[in-house]
C-alpha cells in the first residue's frame, strides 16, 4: 500500500506517519520510485501499537522509540520489564524521600525480589511520605493490601506473557502490558470505588448503572 492508503488503514494522518517514520519509530516502507515506497500489514500492526503507546499510554516520543528497540532486540524479558518501567515511570531522587516511608515499603515488599531503584518501589515510598504528610493513618492495613492487590495483578501480566511463545509477541505483551496495564487498572479501580461506595453508603444503589 502507498502512504495514503497506510494513513487511511492506520487512521493516523500522513504527516504523522511521516513525523514516525522520521523520528525512528517505523521502518521505513520499500522503495519503489524516488518519491514512493511501498508499506504492508506490518507497518499497520506498528502504527497501532505506537499510537497505544503514546495515546493511551502517555509514553514520549523518546520514551517509545526505547521501548520499541527493546521490543525489537533480543534481550531477555526481564531486562525489557526494567526498559518498560522506566519509560513508564516518573524519574524519582531517592535522596528526596524519607527513609521511614522507604522503610515502611519495603516492610509489606517483604520477600519479594525488588531492586533498591525500582521505580515502583520509589514511587510507594514518596505516595505513603505524602500520605504522612496529610495525617493519613492508614488505619486498615491499606498499603498492605494494595501490595497484595498489586501481585496479583503483576501475576495476571506474567501469566498473559507465559501465555505466548514467540520472544517478539512476549517483548511486545510486556511493554504493552507495562504502559496500558497502569491505565487500564486505573479505569478499573475507578469503577470498582463506585461500585463499592455505592453498596456501601448509597441510600438507593439501584440508581447506578449495573454491569450485565
Amino acid at each position: 500500500m502507498k502512504m495514503a492508503e497506510l494513513s487511511a488503514v492506520s487512521g493516523l494522518s500522513v504527516a504523522t506517519v511521516k513525523f514516525y517514520l522520521r523520528e525512528n519509530l517505523l521502518a521505513a516502507g520499500e522503495r519503489t520510485a524516488p518519491n514512493q515506497a511501498h508499506y504492508g500489514l506490518e507497518h499497520v500492526t506498528r502504527l497501532r501499537l505506537i499510537r497505544s503507546l503514546i495515546e493511551v499510554g502517555g509514553l514520549t516520543i523518546a520514551d517509545a522509540r526505547v521501548v520499541l528497540a527493546a521490543i525489537d532486540s533480543d534481550l531477555p524479558l526481564q531486562d525489557t520489564f526494567a526498559i518498560a518501567q522506566r519509560s513508564v515511570s516518573e524519574h524519582i531522587d531517592p535522596a528526596g524521600i524519607d527513609p521511614s516511608a522507604l522503610d515502611r515499603v519495603d516492610a509489606v515488599l517483604d520477600g519479594w525480589l525488588v531492586s533498591a531503584d525500582n521505580p515502583g518501589r520509589l514511587a510507594a515510598a514518596r505516595v505513603v511520605q505524602s500520605l504522612d504528610e496529610v495525617g493519613h493513618t492508614d488505619a486498615c492495613g491499606w498499603l498492605g493490601r494494595y501490595a497484595h492487590a498489586a501481585q496479583l495483578v503483576a501475576e495476571a501480566d506474567i501469566d498473559e506473557i507465559a501465555a505466548l511463545s514467540d520472544r517478539a509477541a512476549q517483548a511486545q505483551t510486556v511493554v504493552v502490558g507495562t504502559a496500558l496495564g497502569d491505565a487500564l487498572f486505573r479505569g478499573l479501580r475507578r469503577a470498582a470505588q463506585e461500585h463499592v461506595s455505592a453498596l456501601r453508603y448509597s441510600a438507593d444503589p439501584a440508581r447506578h448503572h449495573q454491569t450485565p
